[in-house]
């Protein structure tokens, strides 16, 4: 009886996308921003990368063999999380942070709170910010070209101070800055987050309406007014692109309706600008998309339609 029934849980909608097809599109969006990363810091970046992510498929398989559980690394979602966290550090990084990144990713943000499509946050991201908040000198060498540098907004925040020259937008829109590994290539970003829309393996509203809310606080409280290079400096540097394409679209830990994702993607905005402005941190993609995650239940919760035929209270 147990080989004709299968009990699961919903949606049941038949489509011709699965878990694995979604995976490897995300991972061939990935590709432009892995590939300029390398080419940007050269082979401790690819060595970086590849620790992430064998660390990460390693620790599911280990986690899942020993609880006794189906083994489905085949399903690349243990990839896009070692890919995603290697793309997230800098390239100077020791060879036991990645490991220890995955382990923390893998373990305790994805298996132990049920694993794939369970997890109220991005995997990647939880342990990044792990890792900033523990590790942050470590977490915040900037290196390019074998010199110790700034990211273009930690230049930014400092410049009224101390007189540095930012970078110029077509520097942070092309690449061959400080950061980590791949957020410093705009269109590289860009041209993979068109290509998961073009695939409809994301919706436009979130990174479109957290993009948009950042070029409006950068308006709003910038100091600047109007002033489109202060705006496109906002969207250009940091992890932004990286965050609004690829994390905060996560489906287990993204709204539902419609007007939630526009809800989670004008807070993740708000609370970028805010942080990068007055926080102690130049960047704040990563804290800001994982409080608007602690906040989904609840947004999910007013904003669902009522299932049909329900009576209203």
């Amino acid at each position: 009886m147990s080989d004709l029934f299968v009990v699961s849980s919903s949606p049941h909608i038949r489509a011709k996308e699965n878990v694995s097809t979604i995976m490897r599109d995300v991972v061939i969006a990935l590709l432009p921003a892995t590939a300029f990363g390398i080419y940007n810091f050269g082979f401790l970046a690819l060595q970086t990368i590849i620790l992430c992510v064998v660390s990460a498929v390693g620790f599911e398989a280990l986690y899942q063999w020993f609880t006794k559980q189906k083994v489905t690394i085949g399903d690349y979602s243990a990839i896009i999380t070692g890919l995603l966290l290697g793309l997230n550090l800098p390239h100077t990084v020791p060879f036991w942070i990645p490991i220890l990144g995955s382990a923390f990713a893998i373990i305790i943000v994805k298996q132990l709170f049920g694993g794939l499509g369970q997890n109220f946050m991005n995997p990647a991201l939880g342990a990044r910010a792990f890792l900033l908040i523990s590790f942050a000198g470590i977490m915040t060498n900037w290196q390019i070209d074998g010199v110790t540098t700034a990211t273009p907004l930690a230049i930014f925040k400092a410049e009224s101070a101390v007189g540095f020259t930012s970078p110029q937008l077509i520097d942070l829109f092309i690449g061959g800055i400080g950061g980590s590994i791949g957020e410093t290539s705009a269109i590289a970003l860009i041209l993979g987050g068109l290509y998961l829309l073009f695939r409809k393996v994301i919706d436009w509203r979130i990174p479109g309406t957290y993009l948009l809310s950042v070029a409006v606080m950068a308006v709003a409280i910038g100091g600047n007014g109007f002033d489109m290079s202060t705006i496109l400096y906002h969207v250009f540097s940091g992890g932004l692109l990286l965050g609004a394409f690829f994390m905060a679209t996560d489906y287990a830990s993204s709204p539902v309706s419609n007007i939630g994702k526009i809800i989670m993607g004008v807070g993740c905005g708000i609370l970028t600008v805010l942080i990068r402005l007055y926080g102690g941190y130049p960047e704040g993609v990563s804290f800001a998309i994982i409080i608007m995650n602690l906040f989904v239940p609840l947004i999910d919760r007013y904003t669902i339609p009522k299932s049909f035929g329900e009576v209203a209270k």
